[in-house]
């Protein structure tokens, strides 16, 4: 006879796990989600409930299970099964054994909300602001640089790539509508982002996401943080350019972007050395696309950079809940030691 799990059952397995230790419990303790509720009922208002139908989910519940999925590199389906068959999942979410789950079209709904209504970059600056009154300041040099997202692939013909590189709709798409919203004309994502210099925080602090084939050095003053008190700013030879350098000099920046070889002639020593010693320094930053590529398996299997956008963003909001865990606990053992 095999016996129903009872409630100290649940309690005792979820105490044994939680000694393991867990992101999102971590999490949780850390993060008040409550702050995020105003951003998040502004985004998606709910209907009148007086008409019947069934209870809408709350909306903090909601941006977990959008957080969980960036945490994991989930699909809607597989976030569904997960949320019912994890206990750390359903704790991390508020719900019982009995409750509602949503399901996969319910989390693409409420993900579309935030796309329509560009939620994404509020929900990053209170975390942001979050951070700050945590203590943890921007106060150390910013690095910046990008990195490819691939989106799905779109198998076109070289008359179809050869209309979209123009500005153009192919005329096989414009005439079924079906297959245009299943073609993306942007191709694939370049993230760039601005973080701290690890020996601070390794926080992200400000993200852009554009089509690939626009240039990285023209977003670089889209990621500064404005409030960053230090003064200089690594960043790789593609953001070299004058007029970033006059922008840099501009805000009181100290540039300490890479410098390019000379056109037709061998790079100068005394150059090759300073380049040297400034990766030492940014390369820092491609931590961040490695732990977001590899232990959170991002990528996009959107249409359209709006939705890539809030991806991206969700994904960077996951990756600094993530760092806040390590910086607690690094400060908890310098604490006890």
């Amino acid at each position: 006879m095999v016996m129903q799990p009872g409630f100290f059952d649940m309690a005792e397995r979820l105490r044994e796990l939680s000694a393991k230790g867990d992101d999102p419990e971590r999490i949780a303790s850390l993060v008040d989600f409550e702050l995020f509720r105003p951003d998040l009922e502004r985004a998606a208002p709910r209907v009148d409930g007086t008409k019947g139908g069934r209870p809408a989910l709350d909306h903090v519940l909601m941006f977990k299970v959008l957080l969980l999925q960036a945490m994991h590199g989930l699909l809607d389906e597989r976030a569904e099964y997960l949320i019912k068959d994890r206990l750390l999942f359903m704790w991390f979410l508020g719900l019982g054994l009995a409750d509602a789950v949503p399901d996969a079209y319910t989390i693409w709904t409420y993900r579309e909300a935030l796309k329509r209504a560009g939620a994404v970059e509020a929900l990053f600056a209170c975390f942001d602001a979050m951070l700050r009154a945590a203590g943890y300041l921007a106060m150390g040099e910013q690095i910046v640089d990008a990195t490819i997202v691939a989106a799905p692939k779109q198998r076109n013909t070289e008359a179809e790539r050869a209309a979209i590189k123009a500005g153009r709709v192919p005329k096989d798409w414009a005439e079924r509508p079906a297959k245009l919203r299943q073609k993306d004309r942007d191709a694939r994502w370049t993230v760039k982002v601005s973080k701290a210099k690890p020996r601070e925080h390794g926080l992200i602090r400000g993200w852009t996401t554009t089509h690939a084939a626009a240039h990285d050095g023209a977003r670089l003053e889209d990621v500064l943080d404005g409030e960053n008190t230090a003064s200089e700013v690594w960043a790789d030879t593609a953001y070299r350019s004058a007029k970033n350098e006059a922008m840099l000099t501009r805000r009181g920046l100290v540039s300490r972007i890479h410098r390019k070889k000379p056109q037709g002639r061998p790079i100068p020593a005394p150059t090759r050395r300073a380049n040297a010693r400034k990766s030492v320094v940014r390369s820092k930053v491609e931590h961040v696309f490695a732990h977001q590529k590899g232990l959170m398996r991002m990528s996009v299997r959107t249409i359209g950079i709006a939705r890539a956008k809030v991806k991206i963003g969700l994904a960077n909001l996951a990756y600094n809940m993530r760092r806040l865990v390590w910086l607690s606990s690094r400060t908890a053992s310098a604490l006890i030691t």
